[in-house]
């Protein structure tokens, strides 16, 4: 299962000094289209810092995100939302040795529900900070990564 980067590039500073800086909002470990939902939700809880007035505020959807555009009494600022598929991490913890079990000791995958039973929840619960990020990043533990 891949894990997505949920990324925001913001317009920051003004005048001259206006320049674009990147920053991970969260990551999803799932399908992309999972985490374009994910995405997709984080654009109604974003503030951006400029305009401090905005006049009119537009959200457009591109292949991988969105582009919220506002505009401001003099200026125009822009963020883009973007998911990436995250291919390394230089940062990432790594798993002990003792931790991560032998192919002869995983267990086996699990039996099918019966039939009659309750359908499951369209995903596991997460603990989450109060920004949103994962207090256990999604990739700590996973065995098929580098």
């Amino acid at each position: 299962m891949a894990t997505w980067g949920l990324i925001v590039e913001m317009t920051v500073g003004t005048g001259e000094r206006k320049h674009m800086e990147a920053s991970v909002l969260a990551q999803v470990e799932g399908s992309r289209e999972e985490a374009l939902a994910e995405l997709g939700e984080w654009i109604g809880r974003y503030t951006p810092e400029h305009p401090r007035s905005p006049k009119r505020t537009r959200v457009f959807r591109t292949a991988d995100g969105f582009l919220l555009v506002v505009d401001g009494a003099w200026q125009t600022f822009s963020s883009r939302f973007t998911v990436a598929e995250l291919v390394k991490d230089s940062a990432a913890p790594q798993p002990s040795p003792s931790l991560v079990p032998s192919p002869e000791e995983a267990a086996p995958p699990p039996a099918a529900p019966p039939e009659d039973a309750a359908p499951a929840p369209s995903g596991p619960a997460v603990d989450r900070y109060a920004d949103g990020v994962p207090v256990k990043p999604a990739w700590l533990g996973r065995t098929d990564l580098p």
